[in-house]
């Protein structure tokens, strides 16, 4: 199994819809005994937080956001995770709003520790 995304902090490699999370955005992550959860923020996101469960190298969680604009939505996703060849966590993402429509994909890395 790839390693623990406990204590990780993770930004996606792109921006996606204006309004939605974006290379701004920081997602810091723990977990537990197959508990996952995270709060995250930046760019468009005011506060957001997720929560949910892993299986092996399957993440499965549910999300809400505050966006700047004050108005709020949320969704489900499926991600896999996988590790890079430098050794930090990739998450392949599969995500579906529940509030608004809307699905696609997404990819988010684990940011490089400063030195």
């Amino acid at each position: 199994m790839p390693r623990s995304l406990d204590g990780l902090v993770l930004a996606p490699v792109t921006d996606q819809a204006p309004g939605q999370v974006g290379t701004r955005t920081r997602f810091t992550y723990h977990e537990k005994d197959g508990e996952i959860w995270a709060a995250y923020t930046g760019g468009d996101v005011v506060r957001g937080f997720l929560t949910g469960t892993r299986a092996g190298d399957r993440l499965d969680f549910r999300y809400v956001q505050l966006k700047a604009d004050g108005t709020t939505s949320g969704g489900h996703c499926v991600s896999v995770v996988t590790l890079l060849p430098d050794g930090r966590v990739r998450l392949l993402e599969t995500w579906e709003w529940e509030s608004q429509p809307g699905s696609g994909t997404s990819v988010v890395e684990e940011v490089p520790h400063a030195g």
